[in-house]
């Protein structure tokens, strides 16, 4: 087993935990404390030791039938006292990673984050909890256990948090050291908590098949908690993916029978179990219960709508209620045991939450995790229609001027400014980062209204939004110390002059630039050695029409007053420019063209710093350069053959869906 052996286990009683992890490696502090590398003279970001679209494992090996062998040879072999094991599957975190303790279901073995070790590991110090099934720990024991490891690693590192991921039961565990240790930085992660437990019907159909035996109780309740839709979607998933349908058959088929085939678990199963979890269960909900308004702690709720032993759903609404600094998470179509589940990515979920971190705050600059390939995939689903509908094409230009397809005139090496114009709405925004991602193994840190990181409370499983992908993929305010951080740290930041003017712009002003006159960004690129890339895009005429001007806007019976309110609720900065949002239509889709101009270096021009001349005239420079290939771009798309969807469609279908579509020669 790759997990936790079960000859070793039966003999260590002591915690099996990895050394703490340290600076490693050719590293750089800058001024602000973020690890960088140094390469080629150059800074590159490094991100503790991650790289961008790093495999983070997550369900690539282990099905149920891995589940239930563990939970047979633990029950079989299992004795000795509760103790801490670290997963070997879960690998050496990154460098300075926070402590995640995982608190597991009644069941007390600690294997429920099976499927997740590997993707948790790359960003936690991974421990989990192990209760034998012999063992008699009352609750308040197992609280105080969890708690000597909270208390012993706050006084090493008062500064770091600490998370509690708590499943079901554990979620019961979680709250109870957070309600007893409320001065200690805690980020609590509960899995469909069992604080609900009186309220569910399972105690009554529970007493019902005792009259039975206990083994009929443990069948029933495995049954109730098998989500056969989940399955039939991971295997849909798989075919999708690429894999054959025979093998993705294969294992849904394994993953539905692996219960019937090691139901001999429960004859193994200690007779006076049961009993001994339903009392443990009820004190569980009981105490935590009684203690939520002590809970000062950041609370994530990961909670399921179609949970058959618990009503989750309910439950989340009534405890996000009484929880000051609480989110919750809602998966439609998924059942209890969520961590068992296909399509639930916890490591993806907090870094969307904007929930991990090193410290005590949360920094959107040293606390970025890049997207892992698994995050990759889960935000072209979400965005494939736009993708499939954009088409994109990138074009760059080589230091001696070629204009080539790809990105091969982009620097490989930070830092990178990356200077153009908006799009309504920001809409080339997501196939700009992703091309990045794919064809660069790069990420582009975007400069941001703050109106587009709002503190969400609630969010729900169908896929991640555009938030979420701002989140990800490393966004940041619009403030110039995260413009100054982020060339410190080496990385790739995407800045539009133009801001909301730009992507709230109306018909008739596709395309124009409406850049600010202070030259800000290039003194900040001169100071830190950035390379200026300046950049256009074209084509949201061939997606969408405007239905209205900024005139016929104005001009309209109290048009005034509601561009004015509409500017007051964005909380827009430049008073000079109210913006309404014009209203469209969608059109035959077109195709979005993407050209980055010769990178220009900042290295040795010091007078950017010291002469408002010589800044002013590289800003205008800039400028220039993106209203030329704008230009260019409009010019150039109408010889490309493949502008229009049904020829791209036809293409594709001859040579298959991930082809790359040709587009006009440079």
């Amino acid at each position: 087993m790759a997990t936790l052996s079960p000859r070793l286990h039966t003999k260590a009683a002591a915690p099996l935990c990895r050394p703490r992890q340290r600076w490693h490696g050719s590293l750089e502090r800058t001024t602000s404390s973020y690890p960088v590398k140094k390469h080629a003279g150059r800074l590159q970001a490094s991100y503790r030791g991650l790289e961008a679209l790093y495999d983070d494992g997550y369900q690539t090996v282990k099905n149920l039938d891995y589940y239930y062998e563990s939970l047979c040879e633990l029950v079989e072999h299992d004795s000795g006292p509760v103790r801490w094991f670290c997963p070997v599957d879960a690998g050496s975190p990154i460098e300075d990673a926070p402590l995640m303790l995982y608190l597991p279901g009644v069941d007390g073995m600690g294997m429920g984050l099976f499927m997740h070790h590997k993707a948790l590991g790359r960003i936690f110090e991974l421990r989990c909890m192990h209760v034998p099934l012999h063992d008699r720990t009352p609750f308040e024991d197992l609280v105080i256990m969890v708690e000597d490891v909270v208390r012993k690693e706050h006084a090493t590192s008062p500064n770091k948090p600490i998370y509690l991921l708590g499943n079901s039961f554990g979620g019961c565990l979680a709250l109870a050291v957070a309600a007893r240790n409320p001065h200690i930085n805690l980020i609590l992660v509960l899995v469909n908590p069992a604080t609900s437990y009186e309220k569910s019907g399972i105690q009554q159909l529970l007493s019902f098949f005792s009259l039975f035996s206990d083994q009929a109780c443990m069948a029933v309740t495995a049954l109730l908690n098998y989500n056969i839709d989940n399955e039939v979607d991971m295997a849909v998933g798989s075919m999708l993916n690429g894999k054959h349908p025979l093998a993705a058959l294969n294992r849904l088929t394994n993953n539905m029978t692996s219960f019937l085939k090691h139901s001999n678990i429960l004859d193994k199963i200690p007779e006076d179990t049961l009993k001994w979890k339903m009392k443990q269960i009820k004190r569980a909900a009981s105490y935590a219960n009684y203690r939520l308004q002590s809970v000062q702690a950041e609370v994530l709720l990961l909670v399921s709508c179609a949970d058959r032993l618990l009503p989750s759903k309910d439950e989340g609404d009534r405890l996000q209620k009484l929880l000051p600094k609480c989110k919750i998470y809602f998966f439609e179509k998924h059942g209890h045991s969520l961590l068992l589940e296909y399509g639930v990515h916890v490591a993806s979920i907090i870094k969307c939450t904007d929930l991990y971190r090193h410290s005590r705050r949360y920094h959107r600059v040293f606390d970025y995790i890049p997207p892992s390939a698994t995050d990759l995939k889960e935000v072209d689903k979400a965005t494939c229609d736009l993708r499939f509908r954009t088409c994109p094409a990138m074009y760059s230009t080589l230091e001696d001027g070629t204009v080539v397809r790809g990105l091969a005139g982009v620097p490989q090496d930070g830092p990178v400014l990356l200077v153009g114009n908006h799009m309504l709405l920001g809409i080339e925004l997501i196939s700009l980062a992703a091309e990045f991602l794919r064809l660069k193994r790069v990420v582009v840190r975007g400069i941001a209204h703050p109106l587009l990181f709002p503190n969400k409370k609630r969010a729900w499983s169908e896929g991640h939004d555009f938030f979420d992908f701002l989140n990800l993929w490393g966004g940041v305010p619009m403030m110039y110390k995260s413009i100054y951080d982020l060339l410190g740290a080496g990385e790739f930041v995407l800045l539009y002059p133009g801001g909301h003017r730009e992507a709230l712009h109306c018909k008739g002003e596709e395309h124009r630039l409406f850049w600010p006159t202070q030259t800000e960004f290039v003194r900040l690129a001169a100071q830190f050695n950035a390379t200026i890339v300046p950049f256009g895009v074209v084509g949201e005429d061939d997606l969408l029409e405007l239905l209205c001007t900024f005139e016929d806007i104005r001009n309209a019976p109290f048009g005034k007053e509601m561009i004015q309110a509409y500017s007051n609720h964005l909380k827009l900065r430049d008073v000079d420019h109210e913006v309404f949002f014009p209203g469209l239509y969608l059109k035959m889709p077109g195709r979005f063209y993407y050209q980055f101009g010769k990178p220009i270096p900042t290295r040795g021009r010091q007078d950017v710093l010291t002469d408002k001349q010589a800044a002013h005239d590289l800003y205008m420079h800039v400028k220039s350069e993106v209203e030329r290939i704008i230009s260019y771009l409009l010019e150039k798309r109408v010889e490309d053959k493949y502008r229009s969807l049904i020829p791209r469609m036809l293409y594709q279908a001859a040579r298959g869906p991930t082809c790359q579509v040709p587009a006009f020669d440079p």
